[in-house]
């Protein structure tokens, strides 16, 4: 018998991070209701997550998010790394964070390092979907059309069941939906217990003059929080946790040699997580961020790629859910997505590794009595942190994408450093930057909707015989080499930003390009 459900919506979304209000907002932007549901009681106090890159301010720039992001963001001086044997010391090497520190010509905008808690109120505000805290997934089961969740309002007391066309996982590393779906994962799995102390104290004499987003010393990891004030201190858990002197801890590893006690706030202590699960979809529940890949945090990769996730995700709800996509749309999600994580599972690991390599050359100098050099030859060069390969070049290999004749039908991973980014205009890609007009890059001609991309819009028809929603943007002649364009060719672009066809000397007449369009979106035969 059918599972019988209190209400019904759409989709459900299980997880309030980062990740889970990126698609409520995305999805909201694509007119689609729907109802998210967080165990604990509010948004987590704790700054977790420290870096937004280019990438993911690329999306936040579509929802109108950026400005107000980079304004409780630190200044782009603190896009930078300094190693210290203690933070009161002297750098002994210090790295940027590219795409942070400073533009790049390769996006029209500028990561940020902020905080996590300073991030998720942002997203909370960004759309008026309702939102349960305090409300927690115990059980799924399959319907016929969609998924019945069962949920415990912990504030009550009551039990209640949602029918939800789709269920998106977005509850972290310790999923409760993987679990019940009996979803396992592959890579190392647990590295290690490790503690977050939050604290105040007064450092500006060791750093006001040589900002940076991360500290990292042989003695634990130290990052400031806050533009006014704050820091936090990531150091593997010690034994007898529970009756640890923590601001006796937290001043020693300072190296400040009693001159500074820290007024220790918040300590939390977690476990570090390095794997991919080894599947994104069962049925209509799909899984995104943490839920789906646990990325160690050296290299700030976690949660970008979840709310790059969301991104590829969201729109193909959106089309299935509107009629304009077929069913079979969704399954694109975990084709195009498993790789990426795979493929950052990696780099993540590659980075703990390169962090690790230096602390334990300076460790092995210390101990040999050996005086801070003047400079340490880093082990990465500019790899670290230089992941624009990774983050922008991300190419998609799948049923949602139409490939190119005069291209191979297979390109090969990025380098395994994530560091070099060709821009190309080739069909899985993420569309170029290129600047239309001032302050409008060929980024922002994308959001709900197919973007035909052409010099020679006047021979383009600005409509459809489909469903599908389309709109004709002109390509400044300029632009037309960069994008591998003949004066009428033409670039079919899906609304997460990805090239879904390309036409070098002319696309197709009104009939061709429908085809494209029901290709792309599974709603008619190839």
């Amino acid at each position: 018998m059918e599972p019988v459900a209190d209400t019904e919506v759409p989709v459900l979304i299980v997880g309030g991070g980062p990740v889970g209000l990126t698609a409520r907002a995305l999805l909201e932007r694509w007119g689609v209701q729907t109802l998210l549901v967080e165990k604990h009681g509010e948004l987590s106090p704790f700054p977790r997550s420290r870096l937004v890159n280019v990438r993911s301010m690329e999306i936040f720039r579509q929802l109108g998010l950026a400005a107000g992001i980079t304004a409780v963001a630190f200044a782009p001086e603190y896009g930078r790394i300094r190693f210290r044997d203690t933070l009161c010391d002297r750098d002994f090497a210090t790295a940027a964070m590219v795409g942070i520190n400073a533009p790049v010509p390769e996006s029209p905008v500028t990561g940020a390092v902020t905080s996590q808690d300073r991030l998720e109120p942002l997203l909370l505000a960004a759309a008026d979907a309702p939102v349960r805290f305090g409300t927690e997934l115990v059980g799924l089961a399959q319907a016929t059309d969609g998924v019945v969740a069962s949920l415990v309002d912990h504030r009550q007391g009551a039990g209640t069941r949602v029918h939800a066309r789709y269920v998106l996982a977005t509850d972290g590393a310790n999923s409760t939906v993987r679990r019940l779906l009996g979803i396992g994962a592959t890579g190392p799995g647990a590295l290690g217990g490790f503690t977050t102390v939050v604290f105040d104290a007064d450092l500006d004499r060791w750093c006001a003059d040589r900002p940076a987003g991360v500290y990292f010393t042989t003695r634990g990891l130290f990052a400031p929080l806050y533009p006014e004030g704050g820091w936090a201190w990531f150091v593997p858990t010690p034994d007898a946790a529970v009756r640890a002197d923590w601001p006796g801890l937290v001043s020693d590893a300072l190296g400040s040699d009693g001159e500074v006690r820290a007024d220790v706030l918040r300590v939390q202590h977690w476990v570090m997580n390095a794997f991919v699960a080894e599947r994104f979809r069962h049925g209509r529940v799909l899984l995104a961020g943490d839920a789906a890949h646990a990325i160690p945090i050296v290299g700030g990769l976690g949660m970008n790629t979840g709310i790059a996730d969301a991104h590829n995700l969201c729109w193909k709800l959106a089309g299935v859910l509107h009629g304009w996509a077929g069913p079979g749309l969704p399954a694109t999600y975990a084709t195009e997505r498993q790789p990426v994580a795979h493929r950052t599972l990696r780099q993540a690991v590659a980075n703990t590794q390169l962090l690790l390599h230096v602390q334990n050359q300076r460790r092995e100098q210390l101990r040999t009595g050996a005086a801070p050099p003047d400079h340490l030859e880093l082990p990465w060069s500019d790899r670290y942190f230089a992941q624009l390969g990774l983050v922008l070049g991300a190419a998609y290999r799948s049923e949602a994408v139409l490939a190119d004749d005069s291209a191979p039908p297979e390109e090969p991973d990025p380098p395994a450093t994530g560091t070099d980014y060709v821009p190309t205009a080739e069909p899985g890609h993420r569309l170029p930057h290129l600047w239309l007009a001032r302050d409008r890059s060929t980024l922002d001609a994308c959001g709900e909707w197919f973007t035909l991309l052409t010099p020679d819009p006047a021979r383009r028809s600005h409509h459809t015989d489909g469903p599908w929603p389309l709109r004709v943007e002109p390509l400044p002649h300029e632009h037309t080499e960069a994008c591998g364009l003949g004066p009428r060719g033409a670039l079919l672009v899906r609304p997460d930003g990805h090239i879904g066809a390309c036409w070098h000397d002319g696309p197709p007449n009104d009939a061709g390009l429908e085809h494209a369009l029901a290709s792309i979106t599974g709603s008619a035969p190839r």
